[in-house]
């Protein structure tokens, strides 16, 4: 049997179509329920679902009143603020293409995004690197704040096939790649309700990263309010040791983080009395079993794993109704047509092939902006590869297998390897190095950092490397460890073997 699961159709996304009018639909029906709760320290705030989208449709007015117009892309290099999903929706609502990015991006980074990207405008943060002068418009989080008071706009619906936004993610060329999305991906996460969060418009779903996060974002705040349900954010600042007692007092009945987050919040010894929670969702990266089983004791729920990438929402999931079992990722959500490609075809049950996904599939990005021939090279035929490894078991689970190439996960964003080398020999004390690589190496169970190892002639001052890495590369992307080494491992044809680095620790 050949390593093929369809599970669709989906139903079809209604046209026309705009993807905030489909999130904010619950609003005309249950204006007074609380949409949205910022959990704080000493006071917590409220948004219902009439507030929340005289918000954003009033930030679409503000918008256009400044001279936007549908197709103009909105750059966000906002915090961890509120701003941040209503600028995103506002934008979208009146056809603006917002360009979500993290607030970890340093200036060089952000500046590369602009001269590629050209916006019309950047909606900044007071404290997150932007750049000052450009042929843009300049928007602060003030002015997004004032823009909520006006006038209703329009919702611009059209074909849902459209663009409606564009989110980065790292390349294996280690140029970072803009990903065009269009109106239907939030159409097609509603396959992701019953096949991995099991949510309900009485749920209260707590999500511990930032706003400005995307699978805050997504999973966080879009996913529920398109259901009715209330949403929970922590304020800023707010370390995981003081989650329990937040998820306690606002009764949250799901959990979703990285599990790094999980992890923290099992060592606070803070303790996790969570008698409202129905089960944990976790994503970005490999979930371990230990950490599953310890989550599982100390609050008696489940942790329920998911796969995807920003090139496509998540589509293998496990869930309360269908746990996943012997330590699979789980099953190929209803709706998905998912394949494991060998080089001559399909990979039979049981062994290890190429995850998949059919380019039907209406969470799919309409490709890489302004690089066809990118796009191109990701699709064997109607069969967009995602370079992840994965073995389909008899009970139709899927097994990862890991990478089918070198990207790095790194706190659950994806790395190329390529960027993070390009930005440390950039430095003047790199002319003592004679060969460089990096890769992402496991220190202890569940903790993956990104290491640097290098050859020199000479010592190098590791300071130097560490200042330039902090200069051109978002925290994420930055080496926590250095490994000066004799001889780098290459195989037969002289190629480095970037798996072998992990022998050198």
């Amino acid at each position: 049997m050949d390593s093929i699961l369809n599970k669709g159709p989906f139903a079809p996304c209604p046209s026309p179509f705009n993807m905030a009018a489909h999130v904010l639909g619950r609003a005309t029906m249950q204006p007074e329920k609380v949409a949205l709760t910022v959990m704080g320290r000493r006071q917590d705030t409220h948004w219902s679902y009439a507030k929340l989208e005289a918000a954003v449709r009033g930030t679409g007015t503000g918008l256009l009143r400044l001279g936007l117009k549908a197709g103009d892309i909105l750059l966000l290099r906002l915090g961890n603020t509120l701003e941040f999903p209503i600028a995103y929706l506002g934008a979208i609502a009146v056809g603006v293409i917002p360009v979500p990015t993290s607030s970890q991006l340093t200036l060089s980074e952000v500046e590369k995004i602009v001269t590629t990207l050209k916006p019309k405008a950047i909606a900044h943060g007071t404290s997150v690197p932007s750049p000052e002068e450009g042929e843009f418009q300049r928007i602060s989080e003030a002015d997004l704040a004032e823009m909520h008071a006006l006038p209703p706009c329009d919702y611009v619906m059209g074909e849902p096939e459209r663009m409606a936004y564009i989110i980065y993610t790292s390349g294996t060329s280690g140029r970072p790649r803009a990903v065009m999305h269009a109106h239907r991906a939030i159409w097609a996460r509603q396959m992701m309700f019953e096949g991995w969060y099991d949510l309900k418009e009485d749920d209260r779903l707590c999500h511990a990263g930032a706003f400005n996060w995307t699978y805050t974002l997504g999973t966080g705040l879009m996913d529920p309010w398109t259901i009715g349900a209330t949403a929970l954010i922590p304020e800023d600042g707010i370390p995981p040791a003081a989650l329990p007692d937040l998820m306690k007092r606002h009764s949250a009945s799901i959990f979703a983080a990285a599990p790094g987050v999980y992890r923290k919040m099992l060592k606070s010894g803070s303790g996790l009395d969570l008698p409202a929670l129905r089960h944990g969702l976790s994503a970005g990266e490999k979930l371990s079993e230990p950490l599953r089983d310890q989550w599982k004791k100390e609050t008696g729920t489940g942790v329920y794993e998911a796969y995807g990438m920003s090139e496509c929402s998540t589509f293998i999931s496990a869930n309360p109704t269908a746990p996943a079992k012997n330590g699979a990722l789980g099953s190929v959500q209803t709706g998905r047509h998912i394949a494991l490609l060998t080089e001559d075809g399909f990979a039979p049950q049981g062994e290890v092939g190429q995850i998949a996904v059919h380019r039907s599939d209406p969470g799919l990005m309409l490709g890489y902006r302004d690089a066809n021939e990118d796009t191109e090279k990701r699709y064997r035929g109607d069969w967009f590869l995602t370079g992840d490894l994965g073995v389909l078991s008899e009970d139709d689970q899927i097994h990862y297998k890991g990478r089918n190439d070198d990207m790095m996960n790194a706190g659950g964003y994806r790395v190329s390897p390529l960027e993070v080398e390009a930005a440390l020999l950039a430095a003047p004390e790199a002319q003592n190095i004679t060969a460089l690589a990096v890769c992402d190496v496991e220190i202890k169970q569940d903790v993956r950092i990104i290491a640097a190892f290098y050859t020199s002639e000479a010592k190098v001052d590791e300071a130097v490397l560490e200042a330039q890495a902090k200069d051109r590369l978002a925290a994420y992307k930055r080496p926590k460890l250095y490994r000066r080494i004799d001889a780098m491992p290459l195989g037969p044809n002289n190629k480095l073997r970037r798996a072998a680095l992990k022998d050198f620790l």
